[in-house]
């Protein structure tokens, strides 16, 4: 009742909601680049054995010529072995008259030292550590431990703001990113990166799950569901704008550098963002709940009831009587009838099948063929009707069949790039640039649906725990694309059957 006499006071969704909504949607653009960093930031270009000193004065042809070994891959052809080298004496004067013949005689060894081509994306953290050959998998981690960030503090973070308020979340937050994001640059070994990197997964999903939480507690009736989704509108924004930035800025720290340093201008948003009504009223503060109303009354030009402080005084009563009569609900609350586990069971099926499918495709475009910009901007830009579409979903067509359509699309989108051969990279795109429209509209409409399954005493439970499947699937990403070694379709074969199980799951929801 307080909620639809909220909106009546200051209204549903006026020019206060919508600068505030704007302000905090912002958000997602550095913490999208964080996530994203690493597409450029870990870019494995070409690389070969590097030459000893003394034969500098060879081009990297002849050089390859008298040293290079090949390999077959999983698909049957033959490429440069960048792991090995010839056990040749290359100290002999007449090692450039060797011919062929008397090349493929020799045995090989493994490389010590490597050179690399760093037109396309300057250093990286392959090129500056060597993750490569043995310590290829290292470079994995690096995504790893930012998405083993996101896990956890997507589990802690609801807690978090619920105990210290949404705005005092967020802004320490952005501190955080800004100090961690910049660490991070300067960060003088591998293992320090990684560490620091998990920090700053962290704190760039506590910022973002704040962000939301408070946007959608300062509106109203069906602009919960409007307001919500649009606060996600920057994302694909995001990728096409990250693609710009590491383009014309080459080198991983000069790049990190780049995308985090501007949060500094979010700042000012401590003196201008108001902490969330409805939290200050469950804590019961009912000054500053007046204080909040009285201002977005003000820049919405509406009046605020004489009564309206002694209805806040009534309600905050109201509030903590209703606490002492609640029951204590609990994890196992969620499991305890036939119903609760198999909606439980379902959406944890459903959160790690969407997470999977829609990140698998956002970090692994450079794996798909083709120029990793313009693939970016290419798939980000087919992302931002997707999260359009979802609002006309959400309003007119519910959430149940949406969910399932979208997530077999998805699936079907990404498990039939194998059908073209990959010199057919643009083919391959426009299949996984489908696959991630539809997989985007699905992890619009999942959080939505979620919430309105559980009800409201294990809401928040509800929620926190889907997080966890979520969390499993973000760890296991980065590591899909190994599974190419067994299969160069293998990959992509996974996120669509992730996806049909991910739409079999919703059918068996209730609406």
């Amino acid at each position: 009742k307080f909620t639809i006499y909220l909106s009546r006071c200051i209204g549903e969704y006026g020019k206060w909601q919508f600068l505030l909504t704007f302000l905090l949607s912002l958000l997602n653009f550095p913490c999208t680049f964080q996530i994203y960093s690493t597409t450029f930031e870990a870019a494995e270009g070409d690389f070969w054995c590097a030459k000893p000193p003394y034969l500098t004065h060879l081009s990297t042809h002849e050089w390859l010529r008298l040293s290079g070994t090949n390999k077959t891959t999983s698909d049957g052809k033959q490429v440069y072995n960048a792991c090995l080298i010839k056990d040749i004496n290359y100290t002999n004067p007449n090692l450039t008259s060797l011919s062929e013949e008397d090349l493929s005689h020799f045995s090989t060894k493994p490389c010590s030292r490597w050179e690399y081509d760093l037109s396309a994306f300057g250093e990286t953290i392959i090129s500056e550590w060597d993750l490569v050959c043995e310590k290829k998998q290292y470079g994995n981690l690096a995504e790893m431990a930012f998405l083993l960030g996101v896990a956890i503090g997507g589990l802690a973070c609801g807690f978090i703001s619920d105990r210290f308020g949404r705005k005092r979340t967020l802004m320490i937050s952005i501190v955080a990113q800004i100090i961690f994001g910049t660490a991070v640059a300067l960060a003088p070994h591998f293992w320090v990166f990684i560490a620091l990197r998990g920090f700053l997964g962290f704190f760039s999903v506590s910022l973002v799950f704040s962000g939301f939480v408070l946007c959608v507690e300062l509106v109203g009736g069906k602009w919960l569901t409007i307001s919500g989704v649009s606060y996600l509108f920057p994302l694909p924004l995001s990728y096409v704008t990250i693609s710009g930035i590491a383009y014309c800025i080459k080198g991983w720290r000069e790049l990190q550098l780049a995308i985090t340093l501007p949060s500094v201008c979010f700042l000012p948003l401590l003196w201008i963002l108001p902490e969330s009504p409805r939290w200050l009223l469950s804590m019961g503060k009912s000054e500053k709940v007046l204080k909040v109303l009285e201002d977005a009354a003000k820049f919405n030009k509406m009046e605020l009831p004489a009564s309206v402080d002694k209805l806040i005084k009534q309600e905050i009563a109201k509030e903590e009587g209703t606490e002492n009569q609640s029951p204590k609900v609990g994890l196992l609350d969620l499991y305890r009838t036939p119903r609760m586990r198999r909606t439980s069971f379902l959406l944890y099926v459903l959160w790690f099948c969407v997470y999977i499918v829609y990140y698998g495709l956002v970090l692994n475009l450079s794996n798909l063929g083709g120029n990793v910009y313009i693939n970016s901007v290419i798939s980000g830009a087919f992302e931002l009707p997707a999260i359009a579409v979802s609002i006309l979903i959400l309003l007119k067509l519910g959430r149940r069949w949406p969910l399932a359509i979208t997530m077999a699309a998805a699936g079907l989108g990404a498990s039939t790039t194998h059908l073209r051969p990959k010199k057919f990279g643009i083919n391959v795109l426009g299949l996984a640039t489908l696959g991630r429209f539809c997989a985007s509209s699905s992890n619009v409409i999942l959080p939505i649906f979620t919430a309105d399954l559980f009800p409201t005493l294990l809401r928040n439970l509800g929620i926190g725990s889907s997080n966890a499947p979520s969390g499993i699937a973000l760890i296991f990403v980065p590591y899909l694309w190994n599974m190419a070694g067994m299969n160069v379709n293998l990959p992509m074969a996974v996120l669509g059957v992730c996806g049909l199980v991910g739409s079999t799951a919703s059918l068996f929801l209730p609406d």
